[in-house]
């Protein structure tokens, strides 16, 4: 964090030590993609080096320096650059995107992959220094602020996607107050009485402890009394249906501008998973095998969960390296922690619930066990049902000869789960295979079978 707009309302001028940092910042960044042998970088500018007086002496400070070009964005850009990021993440998200940087905040809409009415506003919590962080002139003008947006922008009642370092903080004091078993800020969930808590819990703490526990810089933590003013201001007016934090902004939002359509379409979850199997995986391919493999036991199941279902297959044999004392944890540890797009927590611990069943039979005795509160008894079961249906099909699918000789068949009003093979197939269900599908069978309250295909 440079704080190049630190002071700027009382100067007009950039801040000359957040002048150091941003350099410094910039200069490593050029010798880290020149090793990289990268193409070239992007480089953007927002609202502080449009605004300060010197912005322009800034950026010709860094032409000198440093050879790179930057790129000064208005606030309508900046807003649909985070936009774009957020889509990028979250393919055909809906809702009202809100980004808050040092010196301005931008909104934008977003719907069936678009962005829409976008707005700028001087809401960033370096311009409201100048208030006592607890004052009722704070909030006032900062009402008035989202008084106007809200005319500009009209009803936006879906998702408020949240962007920006500022958010992310508060996030995590979120976190703290509820002690949430997960650090992913990523998609973590706040509701609009959770950031109305979040801003009593802020106000009764001692700031320095509370970073400390958060892990939280300072100069960040600095801004936090104001930012937290903003966002129960921002919740009140625009009544959300839920809040979701992005760790996705305008960097991705530059990402997704250089793809194609047809690479925007594509679910990033999946993709990810894919690329994982191609490296990772000791028969790469086998995942869509499997996935085709273990679906006759999940008829009803919503695309939302489809999807899991699907990546999870994908991602079944990536950890095979491990040593099988610890495979299940590496699974777990992968599902839940990773730097997945398109994931929500619920489908996280889902997702890497079935994997350690993928290994382990039973899932009480492992380190995880306070995140399993993130899932229902009804999910936590079929998160099982999947692990060890994966578990079963790994070892039965293992030859191209025996590709379509070995089927799963479940019957719901009879809860009979038959497993079905041709003569061919039939040697690899020996005596292990044969403990896995009873133990499937269990998971899922059923009889069970093998008959001929």
């Amino acid at each position: 964090m440079c704080g190049l707009g630190a002071g700027m309302a009382e100067t007009g001028r950039l801040n000359p030590e957040g002048r150091e940092r941003a350099l410094a910042a910039m200069r490593r960044f050029q010798l880290l993609s020149e090793g990289m042998d990268l193409p070239g970088l992007t480089c953007v500018a927002t609202a502080a080096v449009r605004e300060a007086e010197d912005g322009q002496s800034f950026i010709d400070t860094v032409k000198e320096q440093t050879g790179l070009d930057i790129w000064v964005i208005d606030g309508e850009e900046e807003a649909r650059l985070s936009a774009q990021g957020v889509l990028l993440g979250w393919p055909g998200a809906y809702g009202l995107i809100c980004d808050i940087g040092g010196s301005s905040m931008e909104l934008a809409e977003i719907h069936d992959g678009q962005v829409g009415k976008r707005v700028t506003s001087p809401l960033g919590p370096l311009k409201l220094t100048g208030f006592d962080p607890g004052s009722a002139a704070l909030d006032k003008h900062i009402e008035k602020i989202v008084a106007s947006i809200s005319s500009q922008l009209g009803p936006q009642n879906d998702r408020l996607f949240l962007v920006g370092g500022s958010w992310r903080a508060i996030a995590r004091i979120d976190m703290d107050r509820r002690n949430y078993p997960l650090h992913v800020l990523h998609e973590y969930r706040m509701t609009a009485e959770a950031v109305e808590e979040t801003a009593k819990y802020i106000a009764a703490q001692n700031l320095n402890e509370l970073r400390g526990r958060c892990g939280i810089s300072a100069s960040r933590m600095a801004l936090v009394p104001y930012a937290i003013r903003v966002l129960t201001q921002v919740v009140s007016t625009f009544q959300p249906v839920d809040i979701a934090v992005s760790a996705y902004g305008i960097r991705e939002g530059l990402l997704y501008e250089q793809m194609p359509q047809e690479i925007r379409d594509r679910d990033p979850l999946i993709e990810a998973c894919r690329f994982a199997e191609a490296k990772d995986a000791r028969m790469p391919g086998f995942g869509r095998t499997l996935f085709n493999f273990v679906l006759p036991l999940f008829p009803d199941v919503p695309d939302e969960r489809m999807r899991i279902i699907k990546a999870a297959c994908l991602l079944h044999d990536v950890s095979w390296r491990a040593h099988p004392d610890y495979r299940a944890q590496n699974c777990f540890e992968n599902a839940t922690r990773a730097n997945l797009g398109g994931l929500t927590h619920q489908e996280r611990v889902y997702m890497g619930l079935s994997l350690l069943h993928r290994y382990r039979n039973k899932r009480e005795g492992t380190n995880f066990e306070e995140l399993y509160c993130l899932l229902d008894e009804e999910a936590a079961t079929e998160a099982e049902v999947l692990g060890k249906a994966m578990r079963l099909g790994a070892m039965l699918w293992m030859s191209k000869s025996t590709q379509g000789g070995v089927e799963l068949r479940w019957h719901p009003d009879k809860r009979l789960l038959q497993i079905a093979m041709s003569a061919g197939a039939k040697p690899l269900f020996g005596e292990v295979a044969q403990s896995r599908f009873k133990s499937l069978a269990n998971a899922m309250n059923a009889e069970h079978e093998a008959v001929d295909l």
